[in-house]
């Protein structure tokens, strides 16, 4: 159902208040689409009511409520590849979660729940698809997270970023939405002179935007402190986006021609600024890259379950939208791949196009689509 149908709908029944779970968390890749999906129904829905289910301790705890949301925490986590004693626990804090998630579920009265992966969200789906409660999952990597996968069957839509998604979930519950974005970033401007000036750079120099995320990526930081001077020998200017816990380490090598910065506060600049960008491969910057349509060479992070990012950045690399170094092959393989984009115009805007067909800007608005026509 779309804004103008709603509106409708609302004027036929102004005394219906609609009632939203989001679950998700962990990591920022699955709390901030959990925002954006909230937003959406926010924007189309002014008087509906919204409560988000977290795991205690963890970053959503914190994230969400600086949203503007409520959020209750579960005594949830993730099994460990390992034996150790939090593994033992995790019966334990399973069937209390649950017990709370009924608890959650019956008191809040929910018209629809949405799960955007993490452990979190697995008790609370698995007890409200239980009541009959229309529920959706939103997978933003190409190869499925293990709660999504353990929901597949008790869902009735599953929102997904990548074709091939049929290995994971059933054929019949894919759409085929994309990942949720910035807003900003689907109105990205052309102010390329206004961007530069932002940073105090240079407009006769190429510029590399480093993103290592809001913590940023130890191994990306050391390679970029040691290509310093490979790169000013190449001419090349550096947004170096090193993360909050490395800021202090590595801010000595703030310069002309180099701003290193704990954290982007404007994203659509430092994308606009950037001539080419090394980034990690996490499902929301793979989106939002997509929507950029610059050069980029993916660094994945190994540290990550079922090695993911790997799994996204070779996604793109296979359709010669994107080149990647894997961790491993850095210092052996780095300088030749980034120079091979550098002295190609041809390279870079053939890797531009195809990244740029890639892009699903309106994906929140898809994935709300596929909400409204659940609760009718």
């Amino acid at each position: 159902m779309g804004l103008k149908e709603q509106n409708l709908a609302d004027g036929k029944n102004p005394g219906k208040v609609l009632r939203f779970i989001l679950s998700g968390g962990g990591t920022g890749g699955h709390i901030y689409p959990a925002i954006a999906i909230a937003n959406e129904l926010k924007n189309r829905h002014p008087n509906a009511e919204f409560l988000f289910v977290g795991a205690k301790d963890r970053m959503e705890m914190e994230k969400v409520p600086q949203a503007g949301y409520r959020i209750e925490g579960l005594w949830i986590t993730g099994l460990q590849r390992k034996l150790t004693l939090k593994n033992l626990m995790f019966p334990i804090k399973l069937i209390s979660s649950l017990f709370k998630a009924g608890k959650i579920v019956s008191k809040f009265k929910p018209h629809a729940v949405i799960g955007t992966g993490g452990f979190a969200s697995g008790p609370v789906l698995r007890v409200a698809s239980g009541r009959g409660i229309p529920c959706v999952l939103q997978e933003q990597n190409s190869y499925a997270g293990i709660t999504n996968r353990l929901l597949k069957d008790k869902v009735a839509k599953i929102c997904v970023a990548y074709d091939g998604m049929e290995a994971f979930f059933p054929s019949d519950k894919i759409v085929k939405t994309g990942n949720p974005v910035r807003g900003d970033l689907v109105a990205l401007g052309t102010g390329k002179e206004e961007a530069l000036h932002f940073f105090g750079l240079n407009p006769d120099r190429p510029v590399l935007l480093v993103l290592g995320g809001s913590l940023g990526a130890r191994r990306v930081n050391q390679l970029i402190a040691q290509k310093l001077d490979y790169f000013e020998d190449l001419g090349i200017q550096v947004i170096w986006q090193c993360g909050k816990i490395y800021f202090e380490e590595y801010k000595k090598f703030n310069s002309e021609h180099v701003k290193v910065l704990d954290f982007l506060n404007r994203m659509d600049l430092a994308y606009t600024a950037g001539d080419m960008i090394i980034s990690r491969a996490g499902a929301s910057s793979v989106s939002e890259l997509c929507i950029v349509g610059k050069p980029v060479l993916f660094i994945p992070s190994p540290n990550v379950a079922e090695d993911h990012q790997t799994k996204n950045a070779r996604a793109l690399v296979n359709e010669d939208a994107a080149v990647m170094v894997k961790e491993k092959d850095l210092d052996g393989s780095f300088e030749q791949v980034f120079s091979e984009v550098l002295h190609s115009k041809e390279k870079q805007e053939q890797l531009g196009k195809n990244i740029k067909k890639l892009a699903m800007p309106y994906a929140t608005a898809s994935i709300v689509d596929e909400i409204e026509k659940l609760i009718g």
